[in-house]
């Protein structure tokens, strides 16, 4: 049951108006995560734009989801879990590779170094060891790749957190994290 109520569309007003209009033309409805972060329409346009412009970084969307996924996994967050496999369904991905990545697995070698670190950085809550860094490095991650695993961990942390706390109820088929 939710803690905090999500907004509906006739509650949305101003900005966070906007924005749901912004994000119905996308996704073609305004998920529950997004009616919840609503209330503050700051928080909600903050969140949006971190997920824009991660998405014009070097990591491909099936990657960005795998992160999400094995965010979601380490945090028990059920909501992104249903959230983040609905998206990777649509792009193709089988529930055995979701499964793997929602535990932070991966079977093509440079995925599963971004996903180790991912995790790393999830149980350390950033505080990763040299051997962590040296392991990404000699799996092929560069600075540039250490970075950029480190922003969409902090980006799928918020919205992890944020349904922890709401208590966000799920609309995209359920499906339970498994914490790595």
């Amino acid at each position: 049951m939710a803690r905090i109520t999500h907004l509906t569309d006739t509650e949305a007003s101003g900005r966070t108006a906007e924005l749901f209009g912004a994000i119905r033309s996308k996704l073609g409805m305004v998920p529950n995560l997004y009616r919840t972060a609503g209330k503050r329409p700051a928080v909600l346009e903050a969140m949006l734009g971190l997920g824009e412009t991660l998405s014009g970084g070097s990591f491909d969307t099936k990657t960005r989801e795998a992160i999400a996924l094995a965010v979601a996994g380490a945090n028990s967050c059920d909501y992104c879990t249903s959230a983040h496999g609905a998206i990777s369904r649509s792009l193709k991905v089988d529930d055995a590779t979701i499964d793997a990545h929602l535990a932070g697995r991966a079977d093509q070698p440079r995925l599963a170094a971004i996903l180790r670190l991912s995790l790393a950085i999830v149980e350390t809550r950033g505080l990763v060891s040299d051997a962590d860094i040296d392991q990404a490095r000699r799996a092929g991650l560069d600075d540039g790749d250490i970075i950029e695993t480190t922003a969409n961990v902090v980006a799928n942390i918020l919205t992890n957190y944020l349904n922890h706390v709401a208590g966000t109820e799920i609309d995209f088929p359920a499906r339970r994290a498994r914490a790595a």
